[in-house]
């Protein structure tokens, strides 16, 4: 993978850089990543996106193929890491499928830390198909960004599964799989991106001083 194929956000000289792969639906520019991407990079994080084949393709040729199997999925990433520069230099994650992907590949690229923006634990209305068990004895320290109604994992069903304890929660109450809270909530979409950008920013920064 090639720098040209990141689009980078922050000052160089950060002492971690955070890449963020998208979700299975929307571009490495979709208003979510933007949102994300720039607030951290407000922050004083260097942040790096990328995009799998299959979205590369559909912004070249405009066509919606389906997302690629996940092998190459995995390539994608483990290149993406190797691009800039490899293992505990980098925190990496990713909206929903990308940083589930991530997060498959986090200890075997010795990464220094993980972030997951929505973990699609299981498909919406099939809880019974579990995305989990990687993550049951994960070494790399994470942090899992999920809105307590989420239809792919929602706060008392995560309660319930075995994670890693290198796995920390900030959960947003009654958001979405984008953070997305109903008008009725007394929250707003902006106030839960806020608390998101806070929450990995000083994530990423506690990572700063540790080996």
């Amino acid at each position: 993978m090639e720098q040209s194929e990141f689009l980078i956000e922050g000052p160089a000289k950060a002492p971690l850089t955070v890449i963020l792969a998208h979700g299975a639906g929307a571009a490495m520019d979709s208003p979510f990543m933007n949102t994300i991407a720039a607030g951290l990079a407000r922050a004083g994080l260097r942040v790096a996106r990328f995009e799998f084949p299959y979205m590369r393709a559909r912004r070249e040729g405009g066509r919606r193929g389906a997302p690629d199997r996940e092998p190459l999925l995995l390539e994608s990433w483990r290149a993406a890491i190797e691009a800039l520069g490899g293992g505990q230099r980098l925190v990496i994650g990713g909206k929903s499928m990308g940083g589930r992907i991530a997060s498959m590949v986090a200890d075997e690229m010795a990464v220094r830390g993980l972030i997951c923006l929505g973990y699609p634990f299981h498909p919406p209305g099939k809880p019974d198909r579990l995305r989990v068990k990687h993550l049951e004895a994960l070494r790399t320290p994470a942090l899992i960004l999920q809105g307590t109604r989420d239809p792919f994992g929602r706060r008392e069903e995560v309660a319930t599964y075995r994670l890693s304890k290198r796995i920390q929660f900030c959960w947003l109450e009654d958001g979405d799989h984008s953070f997305k809270p109903r008008a009725s909530s007394g929250h707003t979409e902006q106030e839960h991106l806020n608390t998101a950008i806070t929450a990995a920013t000083n994530f990423v920064s506690g990572l700063t001083t540790k080996k």
